[in-house]
């Protein structure tokens, strides 16, 4: 796969209450990614990025919702979310300065 696509596939990781809890139940990390990443594309970037191995790889397509502001009508950007497992001891620490 090409190293400067594995960059831009993962936009942003997700840091909500939801999320801290799937991650302290289950090993997993939620991450915003683009709408077009496939699941190896988004293994190989969280490995690659973080440097820690991936078990599986879940993702959510997530519908933008309609919104109103006044007499206008807006709509919310659609969104792409992959769930990644880690393997067994691994970890990712966001808090961390990356060198």
């Amino acid at each position: 796969m090409n190293q400067d696509r594995l960059m831009q596939v993962i936009l942003a990781p997700i840091v909500s209450e939801k999320s801290t809890f799937i991650a302290e139940k289950n090993e997993h990390v939620a991450f915003r990614v683009v709408p077009t990443a496939t699941k190896p594309e988004i293994k190989a970037a969280v490995e690659l990025l973080f440097k820690v191995e991936v078990d599986a790889v879940r993702v959510l397509n997530r519908k933008g919702k309609t919104k109103r502001a006044g007499k206008r009508m807006g709509k919310r950007s659609n969104t792409r979310i992959a769930y990644v497992a880690l393997k067994q001891g691994q970890e990712i620490h966001f808090d961390e300065e990356v060198k």
